[in-house]
Formats: C-alpha cells, structure tokens, sequence
C-alpha cells in the first residue's frame, strides 16, 4: 500500500485530533478523504474544507480509493455496524471503541479471517501506550505471567488530585469534568467499566483468551469516602483503581477490576494525573512498565497514526496465541486479601469471608480485612453495590517476587 485513503467515522475531540496529527505529520503518506458524522450542523473547533463531512456513511463505504476506515464514535453499536460492514467488504479498520471490540472480539476475530482484512485497535487501550502490539509482538510466548496497572486515566487523574493536592473525592471529580477527563455522566470511567473493557482486550493478546465482561469482578471508585483516604494515609498508600490479569498456575489465571492499595515501592504508585501505567511480569525479565497518557485527544489520535501506519506496511494482529492448545483457563477460585468499608450493610454477616485479619468498629466507617473469594465476590455484587459499602484490593500475587 503506497498511500493511504481514510475515511474517518466521528469527528469528536479523538477524531479532530487524528485530523490535527495527520495535518503536522510530514510523512504519513495518508490523508482524511471523507468524515462521516451524525449531524452536519453541529459546531466544531477544528474547521475542515467544504464537502469533506458528510452524513452519509455510503459516501465513504462506495468510495473504490478509500482504502482504509478509521472508527472513532461513541456508541458500541453504530461502531461494531461500522467496522462489520467495512470487515465484511474487505477494508481494513482502525478503531478506538473499547467497549464494542471488548464486547464483539471473537466475531471481529472471524470476519477478519473470513475477509481476509485487518482491524487494529491499538488505541482502545491505555491511550499512548502501544501495549496491544507488544503483547502480541515482543511478548508472544508463555513466559508472561501477568498485566497490571492504571488503565483509566480519568479515575486516576481524580485519586491523584485526592491523595497528592488534598482535594475532597467531589471536587476532584468537579475539576476532571471541567478540565474534560471525565465526562458530565463520568459512571463508564469511575465504575470501573473502562478499565475493564481495555482489560478484556489485553487479556486476549496476552494469554490468548477471551472473557466475557459479565465474568469480571469490577468495582470502582464512585464509593471513596473520607474513611478509606483517611485509612490509606495513616498506612503510607496510596488508593488506586487497577486492572489486572495473572496467572496464579500454569494451567489458569485470573483477572479483575477493583481498587488498590498500593504502597509506595510500586511502580503504579506514581502514576498520576491523566497518565496510564502498565507493569508487564514474566518468568525470565521479571518487570517491564511501560508509561504514558491515557486521556486526551492528542495522545490516543497518536495511537491512531501508529495503527495507520502500521497497516502501510501491512500489518495486521495474528492472535497466535489463541491457537496455543495449552491456553491457561479462566478461574475466581482464587483468594483475595481485601479492605471492606462498610455503615448499615451487614458485610460480615453477607460476604462469606474465609479469614480475618482485622475488625474495625466506629460510628459510620466500620472495616474488615481479610481472605475472601473472588468467586464470593461476583456472587455477592448486589451487596457490595450499596451506597455504603467500599472494597479494596490488598495485593498478594507475586509479593514474594518483590521483596
């Protein structure tokens, strides 16, 4: 492919920002043919020459020097119409929406396959950071034993503002919305539904399978109360939301979503603001991390015009080690160490703990520590979902290894 031919679908604050990196890049050897958008008459900051939008999607899907389609809209159905038909018409993809590729990977895996094309998506995970194409390049063999870190940069920017500027959990929240890391309904990124949606699809290029996002324990930070900051910084920590997928047998690893308390030797402990930190283990290098923003329109269109590039000089994902016939399984038989918050809701009566290290009693903020499930936990999310309840991860895989 000597040139590429884009036609772009969403013209947000990513998409204006691939217009804007592919305007400053000098040899790309690609340009924007066409953008596709909802409504026409919509106000944008980045002005385009006359008749390059369009509302019509047939304008860029008949379109026989469109050689590429770039998918950057916000809503998991249009995108997944979107990136089927451009698969099943044989052109190649690049795509940013998380949640639809979380959700349809093992159908996008088959069309492209069947169509002989390619979808990267790069950017749908941890913005900047190239980790998709490592895990499936440079870490392609079973020596990986786990994939922890920040995966969302507008929680992160909110705990930063928390524990390192002494701000309450709503200003901070206030501040990220008015600053635009996090959005007027902030529920996808402070639930925890972000994190786990890029967490579905790491886990695929690094242990070679798929779990669905209903299988995943995730809880997120919308809970925080200034019992849990207070608790945090009478230990020395830090309260992170982390994604992590580990294995804890040869034959099985497991993955989840939740808070962390995460002392300061960690790398993730100074990953702050907007930034996205990803701590890569294996049996041989031990720890590799890798750095980077993880929110902003900049930083992910950077990501998209590695893809892009990439796919001039053919690339595509080969998932290989979806073919490996010995494949970890997924498991929650797993015991986790964790600190439960909790007011009225009876937690030590509801949540099948089995063991306790402490029992915390005061007016408001009563807490527990110990060994639980994470089995019991998926059961057990109705309880944990009430108001009052808070839960954090105490990590224990791989300690010794840290020490």
């Amino acid at each position: 492919m000597s040139k590429i031919n884009i036609g772009l679908f969403g013209f947000g604050t990513v998409g204006q920002g691939v217009y804007e990196v592919l305007r400053r890049t000098k040899n790309a050897h690609a340009e924007i043919r066409r953008i596709c958008v909802r409504n026409l008459a919509k106000p944008r900051a980045t002005e385009v020459p006359d008749g390059l939008l369009t509302d019509r999607a047939e304008d860029i899907f008949g379109d026989p020097d469109i050689n590429l389609i770039v998918e950057l809209v916000d809503n998991a159905d249009a995108s997944f119409s979107i990136v089927s038909t451009a698969l099943s018409r044989g052109i190649p993809v690049v795509s940013g929406s998380k949640a639809m590729i979380a959700r349809h990977l093992p159908e996008l895996i088959e069309l492209q396959h069947r169509h002989d094309t390619a979808l990267l998506y790069d950017a749908s995970s941890c913005g900047s950071i190239p980790v998709i194409r490592n895990l499936e390049e440079y870490y392609d063999n079973d020596l990986l034993l786990e994939v922890k870190g920040i995966l969302n940069g507008s929680s992160n920017y909110i705990l930063s503002r928390v524990f390192d500027h002494g701000e309450s959990y709503d200003d901070a929240l206030r501040r990220a919305q008015q600053l635009g890391f996090a959005e007027s309904d902030p529920s996808f990124d402070i639930e925890g539904y972000d994190a786990l949606f890029k967490l579905i699809i790491i886990t695929v290029h690094a242990l070679g399978r798929f779990v669905p996002a209903e299988d995943v324990f995730t809880f997120g930070i919308s809970h925080l109360q200034d019992a849990d900051i207070r608790f945090a910084r009478e230990k020395g920590v830090k309260i992170k939301l982390v994604a992590q997928v580990a294995k804890v047998a040869d034959d099985r690893f497991t993955m989840f979503v939740m808070p962390e308390l995460v002392e300061k030797s960690k790398y993730i402990y100074s990953v702050d603001d907007e930034y996205n930190g990803v701590v890569i283990r294996g049996e041989c290098y031990d720890r590799q991390f890798m750095f980077g923003k993880g929110a902003g329109g900049l930083p992910t269109a950077s990501s998209i015009l590695s893809d892009i590039m990439a796919r001039l000089h053919g690339y595509r994902y080969e998932y290989k080690k979806m073919a490996f016939s010995d494949r970890p399984s997924y498991t929650t038989d797993i015991s986790l160490t964790v600190y439960v918050r909790y007011a009225s809701t009876d937690i030590p009566s509801l949540l099948d703990f089995t063991g306790t290290t402490v029992r915390h009693f005061s007016p408001g903020a009563n807490y527990i520590i110990g060994q639980v499930k994470l089995s019991e936990l998926i059961a057990k999310r109705h309880v944990l979902g009430a108001k009052d309840v808070f839960i954090a991860n105490i990590p224990t895989f791989f300690v010794e290894k840290d020490n």
